[in-house]
């Protein structure tokens, strides 16, 4: 398949890729990296999200969002800033849709538990998770193991530098040794992520009735918002003119991102692809807009993830992960039977892909059978209803 022939000469494009770990027929009907994304939402791990908790416990609401709806939400944020800036938006859309792939149930409290517990086996981080589903984990082909995505998709899946030693990795490690970028289409990744999960966590806060516009009005991207919106609209709905004033922040540092971004890449006069990996980042806001956004992540910091209700959820959810992982330690014969010969050979991270894949209610469930059941009330803190603010 041919080029796009609109992205500008700094974009990945495909015909200058560095493949697949596996060499396959190209597609007729599609790009190299849209066929990454498709094989992303067609993977097991992809539809497990929708069960995988961001903020709030799965069963807390139907409403709140799931890893999988801030993915989605992640994906047409990026898939918007990469068409602005003529860059590849089918490896964006790839990249964005993977990025959560490798979260353990319950959040970064099920992340950080599973991390303490492989402390002396190389510790747990997701995104080297996802690329091991990527790369491994998934098995859906008969030629390979995982789904054989393109490098630089994988490259962006990896947005973080390992913590320790992955000879597994190869050369999508040493690139953080060797001081070089990824892509501007990683790069528009991790910002979209950071704008989709600010504001949507914002409207669930909201929601649940942990937040209230009152305490969010002392944060300046939210209270400058709400006053025009306010101002057009004085007799609009409390839930719409939320909704009205969440759009407008997401577009407000968007449009910010673009014009700073735009600016640096001219600045720095890159030309190719080589050159944006020697160059500073060139994917940001500017120091205006950065400081607004680090003072409204802050304020969700402390009111939010910090709130007394969602740290004694954490807390719960953390002791099951712990428990879950300490009894199949002891236990191992108790694991599905495909991953007992999985096991032999590396008891510990078998137990930890056992555990990363499994969504909020598999892990309860596996909880109580491995563990017998929880009190009544760490049961119900984890199985019940929020409130709803509005």
């Amino acid at each position: 398949m041919p080029a796009v022939p609109d992205l500008v000469p700094y974009a990945v494009d495909e015909a200058g890729s560095r493949g697949r770990r596996y060499p396959e027929p190209r597609p007729q009907a599609r790009s190299e990296f849209a066929r990454d994304r498709d094989r992303v939402i067609h993977s097991t791990a992809f539809r497990r999200l929708e069960y995988k908790t961001q903020v709030f416990v799965n069963h807390e609401g139907d409403l709140f969002r799931t890893r999988l709806t801030h993915s989605i939400e992640v994906a047409q944020v990026a898939r918007s800033i990469a068409r602005a800036l003529r860059l590849n938006d089918d490896l964006v859309e790839a990249i964005a849709l993977a990025h959560d792939l490798g979260h353990t149930p319950f959040g970064h409290a099920g992340q950080d538990a599973l991390d303490e517990c492989l402390r002396e086996h190389g510790g747990f981080e997701h995104n080297v998770q996802s690329l091991r589903i990527v790369d491994r984990l998934e098995e859906r082909y008969g030629a390979f193991d995982g789904l054989n995505l393109m490098y630089e998709t994988r490259e962006g899946i990896l947005k973080h530098p390992p913590k320790g030693p992955e000879p597994e990795l190869g050369d999508l490690a040493t690139r953080f040794s060797a001081g070089l970028r990824p892509t501007l289409e990683a790069q528009v990744c991790n910002l979209a992520d950071e704008i989709a999960y600010n504001n949507h966590d914002i409207d669930d806060g909201l929601r649940s009735g942990l937040l209230n516009i009152d305490e969010l009005m002392a944060t300046d991207l939210f209270s400058r918002h709400v006053a025009e919106v306010r101002g057009e609209y004085p007799d609009l709905g409390e839930r719409r003119m939320v909704h009205e004033t969440i759009r407008r922040m997401i577009g407000a540092l968007v449009g910010d991102l673009l014009a700073e971004s735009g600016r640096r890449i001219q600045a720095t006069g890159v030309a190719t692809l080589d050159d944006v990996r020697q160059a500073p980042t060139l994917i940001g806001f500017t120091p205006a807009m950065k400081a607004e956004n680090a003072n409204l992540k802050r304020f969700l910091l402390k009111n939010l993830y910090r709130h007394p209700r969602v740290v004694a959820m954490t807390d719960r959810a953390g002791r099951i992960v712990r428990e879950l992982f300490a009894g199949f330690m002891i236990e191992p014969g108790r694991l599905p039977a495909q991953y007992h010969r999985l096991a032999e050979a590396d008891k510990a991270r078998t137990i930890a892909d056992y555990i990363a894949g499994m969504t909020d209610r598999y892990a309860i469930r596996e909880h109580g059978r491995l563990c017998g059941p929880m009190e009544t009330a760490d049961t119900a803190a984890l199985w019940g209803q929020a409130g709803h603010g509005y």
